[in-house]
């Protein structure tokens, strides 16, 4: 009989007999009961091993004489200790919103933002939202507001689009079009275009390899980008989002100010050499300038 440890029998347990020789196992299920029985058993040593849902697996010997039937004393089942393994995975969102939470504590000297650069190079991709999210951040983040201060005051200073002219309004309006520049270009560049090319804006650290290797890496990077799927590919984003944005600040720049096609084009490679320079900067200064960095495993050469 097979029982609980408060006596009672335990239904539809599971008994296997095996033998020391080769011969087949044989199966039974005990009743409701407990009770259970094999027939045509040989003669000699067997082993029982017996098993129920919700106990512990139990076993039991004993020896069969030519002729004879065995009756077992009651076969006790502990009940089972169970030991549940609960792995929690996050999705691909939940760990990439975890990373961009990280980024946006990231800042030179603990103040200016450094949002665009991930020290984890196999970063998960962003969703469109979460790169809506990360030009938002930066774009409303107080620092800006003050460098976009110190902006239109230089340029109000060197007289940089006259067309404005000076005093209060004319720093205003220097003011709006430093801002819009800086708006225009970081949702362009690092939001829409990135969401409808499924590219990510972010620069990703090196760190490894020789100074030639990471020179090269960051100066290419003015040109690729890792796309949302893992590749490297042409930086369609940064460049197109860049003369997309030079063209809408024709709206409000004075007409003297304008650019023209050619300009248009010049100030754009301007841009992807300075995009470059920044690139170099992220690679062997700002990581050095930017305490409370999450934790990582660099690239390999």
């Amino acid at each position: 009989m097979v029982a609980d440890p408060s006596g009672t029998g335990v239904a539809e347990a599971h008994i296997t007999l095996t033998r020391d020789n080769e011969t087949p196992s044989q199966d039974v299920v005990a009743g409701e009961d407990g009770l259970f029985i094999f027939t045509n058993v040989p003669p000699g040593p067997f082993h029982l091993a017996i098993t129920s849902t919700g106990f512990a697996p139990q076993s039991a010997s004993g020896k069969l004489g030519s002729g004879e039937s065995c009756v077992l004393t009651k076969v006790i089942l502990a009940v089972a200790t169970n030991i549940t393994e609960v792995r929690v995975e996050l999705s691909t969102i939940e760990l990439a919103q975890q990373q961009i939470s990280d980024q946006e504590k990231q800042r030179l000297f603990g103040v200016i933002p450094n949002f665009y650069v991930s020290y984890v190079p196999n970063a998960a991709p962003l969703s469109p939202r979460q790169k809506f999210q990360l030009a938002w951040k930066s774009t409303i983040d107080p620092v800006s507001f003050g460098v976009t201060g110190v902006v239109a005051g230089v340029q109000q200073a060197t007289d940089t689009f006259s067309g404005y002219g000076q005093g209060a309004q004319g720093y205003a309006k220097r003011y709006g079009a430093a801002y819009a520049d800086l708006v225009t270009g970081t949702f362009i560049g690092g939001a829409i275009l990135p969401s409808l090319l499924k590219q990510d804006p972010r620069y990703f650290y090196k760190g490894t390899g020789s100074v030639r290797s990471r020179i090269l890496y960051a100066v290419a990077n003015a040109v690729i980008c890792k796309g949302d799927n893992g590749h490297w590919q042409a930086n369609y984003s940064g460049i197109i989002g860049s003369m997309a944005s030079g063209g809408i600040s024709n709206l409000y720049y004075p007409p003297g100010s304008r650019d023209d096609g050619t300009l248009l084009l010049e100030n754009t490679l301007i841009g992807i050499g300075e995009t470059a320079a920044v690139n170099l900067l992220q690679e062997f200064v700002m990581r050095k300038l930017t305490p409370n960095l999450p934790n990582y495993e660099p690239t390999t050469p």
